[in-house]
């Protein structure tokens, strides 16, 4: 089965006030977890894949393990690569069927940041997909790519507006005090700043650095206008966790089908209640 992009689904939560999760899935294992529990809750689905993942794994098989998915369950859903900055292998993964692509060019200045941008839009709208492009440098580290404090930077209203006519791309990630990974302290989203942008910016919006946010303030973000929250961090720590633990309860435990299982519990709760915090149950 052909792979869908995202835009009807994020059409939909932008119309209807709620938002599509993005889960960030790194194995066989993970990606069930993912589908299973959103087909359960009548959850459309982002299934997204950053650059270490997709080598890891092989653009061809999760671009497979969408499509047989897709015949399995009805659920509007798309793979998509997260935080891509490599031009060739997204047209390479997207040449392959994926249909949702979100090109990394934050790091650069605004002019070469369009250009970019404008490269991978001009392959994938050929292709069909979609693409999300970001604008603004949320600190943290997300697979390789680190941004520091010093080097963060929110998304300017007036250049948001600017960007999105300039380069033609389908959604926009908005820098507004979000991090990638675990805060130190407690995050402060700036709300004023999205508000703003909501005013001046059509498309879908997306929140970036979701994990360890407070849900009232996810909700907050979604009531003002963010249509998909990317989702990692929060999945891999109880993940882990409940491996360690088995293992420690069962030092000698070699099949893997066995250590898994507590981990893919683990991370269902937790893929249950962003689903809720999102709002985007029985929405099919």
């Amino acid at each position: 089965m052909k792979l869908h992009n995202t835009n009807a689904m994020l059409r939909d939560a932008q119309e209807k006030h709620y938002a599509v999760p993005a889960f960030n899935i790194h194995n066989l294992e993970t990606f069930q977890v993912v589908v299973d529990t959103c087909n359960e809750m009548r959850s459309p689905v982002i299934i997204a894949a950053t650059p270490s993942t997709v080598r890891y794994a092989v653009n061809g098989y999760l671009v497979s393990l969408t499509s047989a998915a897709m015949e399995k369950y009805y659920i509007p859903m798309s793979f998509h690569l997260d935080h891509h900055e490599d031009v060739s292998e997204i047209e390479m993964t997207v040449a392959a069927g994926c249909r949702s692509v979100m090109i990394d060019a934050s790091r650069l200045p605004y002019e070469e940041n369009v250009d970019k941008v404008k490269q991978v839009v001009a392959f994938a709208h050929t292709c069909g997909a979609s693409v999300e492009a970001e604008l603004g440098k949320l600190v943290g580290q997300e697979d390789d790519l680190v941004v520091s404090d010093a080097d963060s930077a929110y998304t300017n209203p007036a250049d948001a507006a600017r960007y999105v006519e300039d380069t033609g791309i389908d959604s926009l990630a908005v820098a507004i005090g979000t991090a990638h990974g675990l805060y130190k302290g407690t995050p402060k989203l700036d709300f004023d700043r999205l508000e703003a942008i909501r005013r001046k910016v059509d498309l879908p919006l997306v929140l970036h650095g979701a994990c360890d946010v407070p849900d009232e303030l996810v909700q907050k973000a979604i009531a003002l206008g963010t249509c998909k929250v990317n989702v990692a961090t929060d999945l891999k720590i109880p993940f882990s966790a409940a491996v360690r633990e088995f293992f420690k309860e069962n030092p000698e435990a070699n099949d893997p089908r066995k250590y898994m299982t507590p981990g893919k519990e683990a991370m269902k709760s937790i893929v249950q209640h962003k689903i809720e915090v999102c709002g985007s149950q029985k929405r099919y």
